[in-house]
């Protein structure tokens, strides 16, 4: 990378050479490994090392320890600028990715996964640090929402190119990792030689940072990666174990998904930017709670495979509206602490995913649906947190107590 330049600053460099393009292309590129990890993983765990329902929970903590130490991104930061550092996690999972068959063994997949999970985790924290400080905050929500529909535009290539040559060309668990994360890694190679270093618009703070005026915020981010943390590590897991999927029709029912979100994230973007943060999380929450419970329902009344299909594509499509909780903390944060706070929100984000993967793999194998049920619980929650969330956030009105406050005040 060249000389910084400042991403909003008038620029003679071609129009693909600026910090926007470089967000869609980093948008693109992590998916082809992640999404394609994700889409052989329940496949690839029961085939060649027959784990159960404990055992995937024990890989999915394992995966999210990197999460919880998203923090060490602020140290990083210290060495490395945010732009660099946000590609080289990027290499780091390609590559990771690319070996993830070699090692068909419990530790074997356990370590690998665990070096994929630092490159992803290191990339989604700096990556977001970005997208807040890179983009205007009258149009975030909208371009948040094309970023998202990048990313499964890119994501629906790679399941596409799986559900249709898998079984014609027989292809194998390590050419198609080998392949996704090859390519993962050679776009990242190539957007550290071709785009310039862009400065950071504020100067950010490359220290802890824990405002008490962000405490909503880190709630709702820890109340998230707990939802977030059951339908990642059980409702595929669902889908191969109940069900019998095969890897196509896992892919498939994935495809399903990203086509939607291709032409919904954009309107969800919109949606955020018409409706504000407050309303479109409650719908987000009240949509996922009655998701969660439809879940349960499945193993209460046997309920098949249609309707285990159906809320496993709308469970997905709610959890884009996830970005208006970005936008909502864009709103109050002072612009210096934007990579710290990434940082730190990453890390509470997956203060459950430590302990709930393990934990609730136990409890999968007595009951299925309480895991849901627990799922739909956490939603709730969220769905009672965001009534705070005033309709026009910002600094020094964070929740709707500072009305409150600034009423009294006036009174």
């Amino acid at each position: 990378m060249t000389q910084a330049t400042h991403p909003t600053a008038p620029s003679a460099a071609p129009r693909w050479k600026q910090p926007i393009v470089l967000l869609f292309v980093m948008a693109a590129a992590m998916p082809i490994s992640f999404a394609t990890w994700s889409a052989l993983l329940n496949n690839f765990v029961i085939d060649v090392a027959q784990f159960d329902g404990s055992d995937i929970g024990w890989l999915h903590t394992v995966r999210e320890i990197p999460g919880f130490l998203a923090i060490g991104v602020i140290v990083l930061l210290l060495l490395f600028k945010e732009q660099f550092l946000g590609l080289l996690s990027l290499l780091l999972l390609g590559v990771a990715t690319a070996v993830t068959a070699w090692f068909p063994t419990f530790g074997g997949i356990m370590i690998i996964t665990l070096l994929s999970s630092i490159g992803f985790h290191y990339y989604e924290t700096v990556n977001q640090s970005l997208q807040l400080q890179w983009l205007p905050k009258k149009d975030a929500p909208r371009i948040m929402g094309k970023l998202l529909a990048t990313g499964s535009a890119a994501t629906l290539v790679s399941y596409g190119l799986i559900v249709v040559l898998w079984d014609p060309l027989g292809l194998t668990y390590n050419i198609v990792y080998m392949v996704a994360g090859g390519v993962t890694s050679v776009i990242a190679i190539a957007a550290m030689v071709l785009f310039p270093s862009f400065a950071a618009p504020n100067p950010q703070l490359k220290k802890f940072v824990l405002r008490r005026r962000y405490w909503l915020y880190y709630v709702l981010q820890f109340m998230a990666g707990a939802r977030r943390q059951i339908f990642v590590v059980f409702a595929g897991f669902m889908m191969v174990e109940r069900f019998g999927f095969d890897v196509h029709e896992v892919t498939g029912l994935f495809l399903i998904t990203l086509t939607s979100n291709i032409f919904i994230a954009p309107l969800i973007g919109r949606a955020v930017g018409r409706f504000g943060e407050r309303r479109t999380l409650l719908f987000e929450y009240c949509g996922l709670v009655t998701v969660f419970s439809l879940y349960g329902g499945i193993y209460y009344f046997g309920w098949g495979v249609v309707i285990a299909s159906t809320l496993y594509v709308i469970d997905n499509l709610l959890f884009a509206m996830a970005l208006a909780l970005k936008t909502y903390f864009q709103k109050i944060a002072d612009p210096q602490d934007i990579a710290p706070t990434a940082a730190v929100a990453f890390t509470i984000n997956h203060i459950a995913a430590v302990f709930l993967p393990a934990g609730l793999g136990y409890l999968w194998l007595i009951s299925p649906a309480a895991v849901f049920g627990l799922a739909a619980s956490f939603a709730a929650g969220s769905f009672c947190l965001a009534l705070l969330i005033p309709r026009h956030p910002e600094p020094g009105f964070e929740t709707i107590f500072q009305r409150r406050l600034m009423t009294g005040a006036a009174e």
